[in-house]
């Protein structure tokens, strides 16, 4: 009897021993199987993991500077381009993409410090006003992206935007040359620097090439945020004569279509017109059933902005580079939006002068020393 249970008990252990066995050699295989057969699946899943974490974990913010993010201009564009972005990527205000409003040149570095706190990747300073604070932050922090609008910094982890806004203001300068009755134009800038200068430059030399006898009034408001200011510039150039004022002064440029609206409003047959920068600014100019934005020098900050955030995002941010976005690209343009005020004969010459411009047979001047060598040139 003692046999038997012995030889039951032996046969018991000698399944279990089986079973087991088979259950290792089953893991065994299904490890195998898998490194042989599942290994390139699972590398790829890590590598959809990175990709997605790559977009999905990516995010960029703005500074603006003193004019505001809704400053109907050059802020305000730079948004816009990041909206477009955030809306492409799905991506929502604070979640993805956002700014931070400057009330004075001080907050630049609070706000730029604060966003890298807020590990944002990409930040942007809008406006060269912002420069000095960019480089200052990016040399602390080089594994943070940075991106300067309008302006040249030094720092590998820095992408230099710029435009030639020069060019499109001479297209800017033929449309007032071509619209003038007065044979009076004016020139609103904001702060009396090499930017703005170009801006300057650029349209006096537009005007002057259509008709070297046109006067154009050439004055600053040394600030990018006084309304009140260029509305007091812009009634004073009309009350002698101008019926055509570019500004390229940002929020301050309000004020110069408040200015013309007025007196658009007290006399529906007065001669105004305004000629708006950075976005289209024909919205800005409506008054009743009719609108006294002539044209604006359109700067598509947006689209550059939104191109250089793609590029981040996708591993290969220009850091150190310096972009610069032209006629020839259609980084800058004049619009066609008052099809009642843009006449047929306007844009015939506007579309000659960039013709000869992008074919290189004419070099608009940048600055104020070689706008007057061109204009002695005429």
């Amino acid at each position: 009897m003692f046999k038997n249970r012995w030889f039951v008990l032996f046969a018991l252990l000698l399944s279990i021993g089986l079973v087991l066995g088979a259950c290792g050699a089953s893991d065994d295989d299904a490890g195998n199987e898998e490194d042989s057969t599942g290994g390139d699946s699972s590398e790829n899943t890590e590598e959809e993991t990175s990709e997605e974490n790559a977009s999905g974990d990516f995010s960029v913010a703005m500074v603006t500077d003193v004019g505001g993010v809704d400053d109907k201009s050059f802020n305000q564009s730079a948004w816009e381009g990041l909206q477009a972005f955030g809306e492409e990527n799905g991506m929502s205000k604070g979640e993805g993409y956002d700014y931070a409003q400057s009330e004075s040149d001080a907050d630049y570095v609070t706000n730029i410090n604060r966003l890298v706190r807020q590990d944002y990747n990409l930040i942007y300073g809008i406006g060269y006003l912002l420069q000095p604070a960019i480089e200052e932050v990016a040399s602390q922090y080089p594994d943070t992206n940075f991106g300067i609008v309008d302006s040249v910094a030094e720092g590998d982890n820095i992408a230099s935007i710029t435009f030639k806004e020069h060019q499109g203001s001479f297209l800017a300068g033929v449309a007032a040359a071509k619209k003038t009755e007065s044979n009076m134009v004016g020139f609103v800038g904001g702060v009396d620097g090499a930017l703005i200068n170009k801006f300057e430059a650029g349209f006096v030399a537009g005007v002057k090439s259509v008709n070297a006898d046109i006067e154009v009034d050439v004055q600053y408001a040394e600030s990018f945020a006084a309304a009140d200011k260029g509305k007091l510039i812009a009634s004073n150039m009309y009350d002698k004569g101008v019926d055509v004022i570019y500004h390229a002064s940002g929020a301050t440029g309000n004020g110069v279509f408040a200015q013309a609206k007025d007196i658009k409003n007290n006399d529906p047959e007065a001669n105004v017109w305004v000629i708006g920068v950075d976005r289209d600014q024909y919205e800005e100019g409506a008054v009743g059933d009719t609108n006294v934005t002539l044209t604006s020098m359109v700067k598509r900050v947006d689209i550059a902005v939104q191109d250089v955030a793609t590029q981040a995002m996708n591993g290969e941010f220009p850091g150190g580079e310096v972009l610069e976005y032209g006629l020839s690209d259609d980084g800058v343009s004049i619009a066609r939006t008052n099809e009642e005020a843009m006449t047929e004969e306007i844009i015939t010459a506007i579309e000659e002068w960039k013709e000869k411009i992008t074919n290189g047979d004419v070099e608009v001047p940048s600055t104020r020393e070689d706008l007057e060598t061109y204009v002695n040139s005429l």
